[in-house]
């Protein structure tokens, strides 16, 4: 049997034992009443401990999240806040594998926490902005709290029975948005030479943030684009509106575009409601090798903090500042260096710290996020340096190549050993 509430009346008690371990809604998608709440009550309850994989909400800080503790899979939006304040425990992995690691409880999940829309004719809840991982969530949990918010859009793939609910808790608040963000020349530089990668018929993977809108502000001109991806923000909208983005090529899923979550504003939001051109699918699928091995043309975008004169990624830690996460980088920068005529792009601006340090580097300041080995094309505002099937010598002279011309010299005295022995 159900418990129907509204947000005044939630006692987390009555569902929450001491010891639970809380799995929560991510992105666009967090179930904001019921953070709030758990913020709140937490503490009355005791020994609680929640895994979020990411959060734009800005409700959890070192203040705020006292009374339980955090972990995720990086600091990515607001979460950067609690790892500056060691409040944070980082779960390394790729986003592939969060659905099975709460299946397999390795990421304990006692109780769910999910935001949904409102119930269809049928009773299904959709899930709304977020598919990712939280249908094994709600597999695993022993119980479901989902705020059901008549402000999220119904969006078509995965569903939640009513029957699935142990409490609905209704609100009607808007839910998380993360508004554009301003594109700068750098952006606009770095964009053209990534989309000179992305032809007619392309499906394409790509992030949210200045350089991924900027890309997608240039693809205007292109036929039948497909979009197969673990996130989608507002730039979707004018392209399907434009025509450009039809899935029309697409050997699978002709005609829509996959995607596991939704982070933008409300304009998305209101496309996105009872889209049937528009599917919300689980990382099993999204983020499934075998399923990206079915597409052709398949181009795949990414950012990094920084990268070696080797090829090797960093997208995770600049020296003492853990700034970002594994995420699903290595899972589609395989995909794309691997599809039929597509390719794989790491994209990230020359310098960091206004123009103080260079982003191509001799060594990685932090961990290896994904290996040269998988590396494809990597772009700077300066061009693109293709890696795919280079010695580590000529690849040390293309990545030279796209670095701000100030570091140049030292990089090349850096490359210097490498390009002598060959390795």
């Amino acid at each position: 049997m159900t418990v129907v509430t509204d947000a005044a009346g939630l006692d987390l008690s009555q569902f929450v034992r001491s010891g639970d371990r809380i799995v929560i809604g991510q992105a666009c998608g967090e179930p904001t009443t019921l953070v709030e709440a758990l913020i709140a009550q937490g503490r009355d309850i005791g020994d609680l401990s929640a895994f979020i994989a990411t959060s734009f909400s800005g409700l959890f800080t070192p203040e705020t999240a006292d009374s339980f503790s955090l972990t995720s899979m990086g600091a990515i939006g607001a979460l950067r806040s609690m790892t500056k304040a060691g409040k944070l425990g980082v779960i390394p992995a790729h986003v592939s594998q969060l659905g099975p690691m709460i299946a397999e409880g390795l990421i304990g999940c006692d109780v769910a926490f999910v935001q949904v829309s409102p119930a269809d004719s049928e009773g299904n809840h959709s899930f709304g902005l977020v598919a990712d991982h939280v249908r094994a969530t709600v597999d695993k949990a022993r119980v479901v709290i989902a705020e059901v918010n008549d402000q999220v859009p119904y969006t078509f793939g995965e569903l939640l029975p009513a029957a699935r609910i142990h409490c609905a808790v209704h609100v009607s608040r808007g839910p998380v948005e993360v508004a554009p963000a301003r594109i700068g020349p750098t952006d606009e530089a770095i964009a053209k030479h990534a989309a000179a990668y992305i032809g007619d018929g392309a499906v394409i993977q790509t992030g949210v943030g200045a350089v991924p809108d900027a890309i997608l502000r240039l693809l205007h001109d292109r036929k039948d684009l497909g979009v197969h991806s673990g996130m989608l923000g507002d730039g979707l909208v004018e392209l399907v509106e434009a025509g450009v983005v039809t899935n029309a090529r697409k050997a699978i899923d002709t005609g829509v575009s996959i995607n596991g979550a939704l982070i933008g504003t409300r304009k998305l939001y209101d496309f996105a409601h009872r889209n049937a051109a528009i599917r919300m699918c689980a990382t099993s699928y999204t983020h499934d090798a075998a399923v990206l091995a079915r597409l052709e043309r398949l181009v795949t975008i990414n950012s990094a903090l920084e990268v070696d004169l080797t090829g090797q990624v960093n997208a995770e830690q600049s020296g003492a500042a853990y700034m970002g996460g594994t995420g699903g980088q290595v899972d589609f920068v395989r995909a794309g260096a691997r599809s039929p005529g597509g390719c794989s792009i790491i994209a990230l601006p020359a310098t960091a710290k206004d123009g103080a340090i260079s982003r191509i580097v001799p060594a990685l300041s932090g961990p290896v996020t994904t290996a040269r080995s998988d590396v494809d094309v990597i772009v700077t505002e300066f061009g693109a340096a293709e890696l795919k099937g280079q010695t580590l010598a000529e690849r040390t002279r293309r990545l030279i190549a796209i670095a701000h011309p100030s570091f140049q010299e030292d990089l090349s005295r850096a490359a210097h050993t490498i390009q002598q022995r060959g390795f």
